[in-house]
């Protein structure tokens, strides 16, 4: 059973720019505040000031509770809950003496869960990482209550009466006023505290746009003593989106870095996955596009229809085939037969002057997982090419990158990748072409 709840944030006003973070404690069962900490730590990122949220608020509950007391860990940071949980590898190295710090507090308690939930679930903390960091810009130092002074090293200065805080002084009240002298902190009754499958308000389903997302939530609400949990977050939704045909894939040539542009029926194919996209139950609430024209031209297609603006990843861009790029599979075995059969056998192997596949690779990951981050909880479209996509959908599947020779996407294509803070990335749906077949 938990007692305690850790909720904690960390930003960066430039990432890398000053930086900050809050950690709040509060009692599991009525939501009350038990302790709270901030800090400005000066100029770094947003990753690390979240590790130091995360650090700050263990260390507050291990000085409340003591060693062993069941705590729950929430964060608006994907990153830092994925990584916590083991879940995600941690490949900045520069986190990785944080997470171990954090790893050693953790050991000191009882940890029941690692929780991603939105940002507007994590005011409290997020409040606390600002309030600090404004002090800062003021030369002052935070203190609890929401005020700052000057000179005080920083998290040290006197307190509002009431609760403990994180260090050691009292809190001020939840609403972040100071009481009354003598009276207990404890203002007005603070919202139940969710639990692990009641995480969304009633009007939250309207701002589910994934088809799958909204199946989950409405079964999430509706599955009562069935036996079976339904999902118990919203999820990030990833739809992946092959771009139309082009002079080059009509003629079965290999065709990476090169700009080649949509035929008409590119474009038709194009539209035809803008007017499906443009419905409910799709309609992304963010489109992503590679560079590379035959993919930003299908990407403009559905900005039309939806309004939305295009950002584009250069990390979404296809492989670079090298001395291949322009020639058809025929040509390439008969000028490069042993570079060839090489690069079939190995994914590290890369074409003459090009881009392996675990290079590719590499990259893709570290798009997808800025994407995800960046659009906790919402919709997002990915326009890019046939590596790229088949590199996200085998890393939600974890298999091997020798998966990719076994994979086959349709020119404007439509798959579907699910990312869940409880859980494993989810493939929904693979290679859907449905709104192609009128054509």
């Amino acid at each position: 059973m938990t007692s305690y709840i850790i909720e904690a944030d960390g930003g960066s006003r430039g990432n890398p720019g000053p930086a900050g973070y809050g950690a709040v404690v509060k009692d599991a069962s009525d939501g009350h505040v038990l302790a709270e900490a901030a800090e400005a730590i000066g100029v770094t990122t947003n990753n690390v000031a979240e590790y130091r949220g995360l650090i700050a608020g263990l260390q507050a509950a291990l000085r409340l509770a003591g060693e062993g007391a069941p705590v729950a860990v929430r964060m608006d940071s994907k990153l830092v809950i994925e990584q916590m949980a083991g879940r995600w590898k941690i490949k900045n190295e520069g986190l990785r003496p944080l997470a171990l710090e954090a790893g050693a507090l953790v050991r000191r308690l009882r940890v029941t869960e690692w929780t991603w939930i939105p940002r507007e679930r994590n005011k409290h903390a997020d409040r606390l990482a600002n309030e600090a960091m404004d002090a800062a810009a003021k030369g002052l130092t935070w203190k609890a209550g929401g005020t700052a002074e000057p000179g005080a090293p920083t998290g040290q200065g006197p307190a509002a009466q009431g609760r403990p805080t994180a260090t050691g002084a009292p809190a001020a009240g939840v609403s972040g006023r100071p009481t009354a002298a003598g009276a207990t902190a404890r203002t007005a009754a603070a919202p139940p505290v969710a639990q692990q499958t009641d995480l969304l308000d009633a009007g939250d389903i309207s701002e589910i746009s994934a088809p799958a997302a909204s199946i989950a939530t409405a079964q999430q609400r509706a599955a009562k003593g069935t036996g079976w949990r339904p999902p118990t977050r919203v999820a990030t939704s990833l739809l992946l989106l092959r771009h139309g045909e082009t002079e080059l894939s009509v003629e079965r040539r290999f065709s990476g870095r090169g700009d080649a542009e949509l035929t008409p029926n590119g474009l038709a194919q194009a539209a035809a996955a803008a007017e499906r996209l443009s419905r409910e139950p799709y309609r992304p609430d963010v489109i992503i596009s590679s560079p590379l024209k035959r993919a930003r031209q299908t990407a403009e297609a559905v900005a039309q229809r939806t309004g939305l603006d295009i950002e584009v990843d250069e990390d979404l861009r296809e492989l670079d085939f090298g001395a291949w790029e322009g020639h058809t599979f025929t040509e390439v075995q008969r000028h490069w037969p042993a570079e060839l059969a090489a690069w079939l056998a190995d994914p590290e192997t890369a074409p003459p002057g090009g881009e392996s596949f675990a290079s590719t690779a590499r990259r893709v990951q570290a798009a997808g997982e800025r994407l995800v981050e960046r659009y906790e909880g919402k919709t997002i479209l990915a326009v890019s090419h046939v590596t790229p996509i088949k590199m996200l959908l085998r890393l939600a599947l974890m298999a091997p990158l020798e998966s990719l020779y076994r994979m086959h996407l349709d020119l404007a294509c439509l798959s579907l990748v699910e990312y869940y803070a409880d859980g494993p990335a989810v493939v929904k749906s693979f290679n859907d072409t449905s709104h192609l077949r009128q054509e």
